[in-house]
């Protein structure tokens, strides 16, 4: 079977937030609408900055105080400084990473970044965050299931129409990892009308996103145990020593499986 294409024609998250970050990995639909996005709500910018930050914060958390070493980073978007493994293997060389996507610009990417790395240590997964059994089953190939995995969720969920579908999948993916594995979540908020009204524009341009309650995004970690400070501001998830940033609208959290 021939495998799927990217669409220039049809707005894709991952090459939207590339634009938005600076990149150049996006076609002329995700800059449209990514132009859409920024002039309804600036700092949209930031707050794609802000969450790459937290995936550094995370990643490292995990490694350095958790004691993990495998990591399932789900709706990765196309690579950028400081992904997933960078960050892991800085601390523990020997950290295992798979990635999912279901972009096919993201898959093209992950083959040469796969090529350029240790055998056996990091993978892809092609496959859509909505088919979580089928997601578990092909990380398996990489990742020992029987040991803690740290799932990383960063900005994807609020891609699910449904909450309660959204509750359902992260609820299939951590009944799917041992005692001791942890979850991260981390979306867009309702918290601002300007940002309300930018995804609002987003969604009329075909870039369907759903912001969510923070009650919405704790509700995600329903049953795990929380890591400090909870369910917060991105910002404010364990800042670097001294700083005292903003508060944004989008929130995140962190929790082990008991």
């Amino acid at each position: 079977m021939a495998e799927s294409q990217p669409d220039a024609t049809v707005v894709s998250s991952a090459r939207m937030w590339n634009y938005i970050l600076g990149g150049t990995e996006n076609f002329e639909i995700d800059r449209v609408v990514g132009d859409r996005v920024v002039a309804s709500f600036p700092g949209i910018v930031v707050l794609a900055r802000e969450q790459r930050k937290l995936l550094v914060r995370l990643v490292t958390y995990l490694v350095a105080e958790a004691g993990v070493r495998q990591f399932l980073d789900i709706g990765a978007g196309l690579p950028a400084a400081n992904s997933t493994h960078e960050v892991a293997r800085r601390l523990a060389p020997e950290a295992r990473v798979v990635y999912v996507d279901k972009d096919p610009l993201v898959r093209a990417h992950a083959r040469a970044l796969l090529a350029s790395g240790p055998a056996g240590t990091t993978d892809y997964v092609h496959c859509d965050a909505e088919q979580p059994d089928a997601l578990l089953r092909e990380a398996a190939r990489t990742l020992d299931l029987t040991a803690p995995v740290a799932i990383i969720m960063c900005g994807l969920l609020g891609n699910v129409t449904d909450h309660s579908r959204a509750v359902e999948i992260t609820a299939a993916l951590r009944d799917g990892v041992p005692s001791g594995s942890y979850l991260a979540v981390s979306d867009g908020t309702d918290t601002d009308p300007g940002f309300v009204e930018a995804v609002r524009r987003a969604n009329a341009a075909g870039h369907p996103y759903h912001l969510r309650s923070p009650a919405q995004i704790a509700a995600y970690l329903d049953g795990l145990d929380p890591v400090p400070p909870g369910v917060v501001s991105i910002p404010h998830w364990r800042p670097e020593p001294g700083a005292s940033p903003p508060a944004m609208h989008g929130y995140c959290g962190l929790a082990r499986k008991p």
